[in-house]
């Protein structure tokens, strides 16, 4: 079998859109699936690796449809679990005028029952990358024991550990989520945060302010919306300027960013060209009401 080059571990959801109007007054919605890490995961499939997901999903019709579709665009999820006693989660999406909400039924979701236990049997040495959310310590002790554990494998050449901050306010308030998430980002090799996050967290309005609360990853990078993007690599700062475009929805951007620099970076690219890459996966989802776009679908629109 391939060796597993990309591990992302975090929760998926059965995701319903409405067609037609917002959930107040649509009569049809559209079923797909949603989730930080499995984003990244398809993206990254996407442009080449073997990637794996790592998760528990409910044994229901959702779960069912989670796993079917990630295998169907080449994710490897031998290391899903299907747990008997809790369902899959669910989230809606909202459209408004102003912007699109999001709205998760999740508490005691099969992933929120992940712990220590679901890296045995993981080819760790295989790993070239693992991807990890700050979404995924919200959801229980257990699972920030995971996230723990992982953050915690001894350092080997040629493994990173990817860290995407992604503070969910529906899952934990500011005074629990801020220290923990400060701690756990600290430990990675490579961080993720917007600067929207970093001043709702910690109170930061500049990258350097980010930069020297959070000292110890090699790579760290701030988004900024429609601003640009900015790298450190040690002290080393560089800054791209986001692509001009026309949103449609900025729900997914920032797991397309994620992915679209990750890639640049397993491809030993350049901080200027995996930070251009970011943006322009990034661009990609803005342009679309889905959380991923294929290049083939992105080609149609």
């Amino acid at each position: 079998m391939e060796p597993v080059e990309v591990l992302c571990i975090g929760e998926t959801m059965a995701l319903l859109a409405p067609l037609d109007g917002p959930l107040t007054e649509a009569e049809r919605l559209r079923l797909d699936i949603g989730g930080a890490e499995s984003t990244v995961a398809l993206y990254l499939r996407e442009f080449g690796h073997h990637t794996a997901w790592l998760s528990r999903v409910g044994a229901d019709p959702f779960g069912e449809r989670i796993v079917r579709t990630l295998s169907g665009h080449g994710v490897d999820t031998r290391f899903v679990r299907t747990d008997a006693e809790a369902p899959t989660g669910v989230y809606f999406k909202n459209p408004g005028t102003e912007k699109t909400t999001v709205h998760y039924y999740r508490a005691g979701s099969a992933a929120s029952r992940m712990g220590e236990g679901e890296l045995d049997g993981v080819p760790l040495d295989e790993l070239r990358l693992v991807h990890l959310s700050g979404i995924t310590p919200a959801l229980s002790a257990s699972c920030r024991a995971l996230v723990a554990q992982v953050l915690a494998l001894p350092k080997r050449d040629g493994r990173l550990v990817s860290f995407d901050v992604n503070y969910r306010p529906a899952l934990w308030p500011v005074a629990e989520a801020a220290p923990v998430l400060r701690e756990l980002a600290a430990r990675a090799d490579v961080v993720f945060v917007g600067q929207d996050e970093a001043q709702t967290l910690w109170g930061l309005d500049t990258p350097e302010q980010v930069r020297e609360l959070i000292p110890g990853p090699r790579r760290l990078v701030i988004k900024d919306g429609a601003i640009g993007a900015s790298e450190f690599e040690g002290e080393h700062k560089t800054f791209v300027p986001a692509q001009p475009v026309e949103v449609v929805e900025v729900v997914g951007a920032g797991d397309a960013f994620a992915s679209g620099y990750l890639a640049g970076l397993l491809a030993g690219h350049e901080p200027e060209r995996r930070l251009a890459e970011g943006h322009e996966l990034a661009a990609r989802t803005l342009r679309s009401t889905d959380d991923f776009v294929p290049v083939s679908r992105a080609a149609r629109t």
